[in-house]
């Protein structure tokens, strides 16, 4: 199980390829999300337990830091897309979605027809935009990954409705969820409380941890301490500052607890990360 360095040669953010994908790979895992067109049959993949087997047409996604390997993959039978965590990362919508997202891996062209086509329809502009490279190519790509996970979490948002009903999704609940990510990725670096959020948005504690819980699958400590760890990599990137200027000023009190924290998320050191990265730069 190996950690892959993703490098983006040409946009920074995005990379694709259709060319040079090994017909079987080793578990490993990565920070970037990767979503696929499926070219052909007889592809098979393994992500956590799960083994997938897509058909042609339909669309493969991968989210960061799943550990996933390639069973077998025939020549020329996808082309996919790998971008930043931090595209998602920087939006309170796509988080507050992350345990609906990530949960979901396939979308079936037999099923869903018309949204397997329109992902597979933005990837190939991606590509059109990438190979040629022009002015503000970056944010022209970036534009249409979010046009692609827009499109991925309605689907998975109307799929999870559909299996829970109406009554358990509350379009309510979501959004006190989502005015609880925004507020916490706003205040992150402050000495926050889960009853400070739960005042915020206008709910008892008890009942914010409930919902919170459920919507996210995490607790606030948990939620808090990602933000952070997302918020110290960035500023990881400034070598002009320390690791330990770096964790106070992302919201950490305890050099002790942001080490232990930091290896938990990252599977290495604060120094080994920055070491890595600057290598690829």
């Amino acid at each position: 199980m190996d950690k892959e360095i993703i490098n983006y040669p040409h946009i920074h953010g995005v990379a694709i390829t259709d060319s040079d994908i090994p017909s079987v790979f080793p578990s490993h895992w990565h920070n970037a999300a990767e979503f696929s067109v499926i070219l052909n049959d007889g592809c098979r993949y393994k992500i956590g337990d799960e083994i997938v087997c897509p058909k042609k047409d339909d669309i493969l996604m991968i989210w960061p830091r799943e550990l996933h390997k390639i069973i077998y993959h025939p020549k020329n039978s996808s082309l996919f897309i790998q971008f930043s965590s931090r595209i998602m990362e920087s939006n309170t919508d796509l988080v507050a979605a992350a345990r609906f997202l990530n949960a979901c891996h396939l979308i079936s062209c037999k099923n869903e027809p018309e949204v397997c086509e329109k992902i597979a329809s933005l990837i190939y502009r991606i590509r059109d935009i990438h190979d040629k490279n022009q002015y503000f190519s970056e944010t022209r790509c970036k534009i249409l990954v979010y046009e692609i996970l827009v499109l991925a979490g309605d689907y998975v948002m109307q799929e999870h409705r559909i299996q829970i009903g109406d009554e358990r999704f509350s379009d309510k609940a979501w959004g006190y969820v989502r005015d609880a990510c925004a507020y916490i990725a706003e205040h992150s670096s402050e000495n926050i409380t889960q009853s400070d959020v739960a005042e915020t948005v206008g709910l008892s504690p008890f009942y914010f941890s409930k919902i919170f819980h459920e919507y996210t699958q995490r607790t606030f400590p948990s939620y808090l301490a990602g933000i952070r760890i997302q918020n110290v990599l960035n500023l990881l990137e400034n070598e002009n500052h320390s690791i330990t200027e770096c964790a106070f000023a992302a919201g950490f009190q305890s050099t002790t607890t942001f080490n232990k924290i930091f290896m938990e998320f990252t599977g290495c050191s604060p120094r080994e990360y920055r070491k890595m990265h600057s290598r690829i730069r």
